[in-house]
């Protein structure tokens, strides 16, 4: 867990607040999980999901799967938290 918090750049720490802002706003606005997610909402969450998924099989980048529960809250959670997650270094 220390080197999710080492290396904490600014461009970390905007994705980072961004996915915290997408969560905060999906429950404010009572769209998590899953409701009221259109077509191509749900073709970008399969995309988004594949992306980590694919990523954890070649980089062995075991954190990227934690993006897999956030698309319960929408793209504005997941997406954001990929990159932080993406942002890293690998070791």
């Amino acid at each position: 867990m220390s080197s999710l918090n080492s290396e904490l750049t600014p461009l970390r720490l905007v994705w980072a607040l961004l996915a915290l802002t997408g969560l905060i706003v999906a429950l404010w606005r009572g769209e998590a999980f899953w409701q009221g997610v259109g077509g191509s909402d749900l073709v970008a969450q399969a995309t988004l999901a594949l992306w980590c998924l694919i990523e954890t099989m070649l980089r062995r980048n075991w954190a990227a799967l934690l993006t897999l529960p956030a698309l319960a809250f929408g793209l504005g959670c997941a997406l954001p938290l990929y990159l932080f997650i993406r942002s890293r270094r690998i070791t």
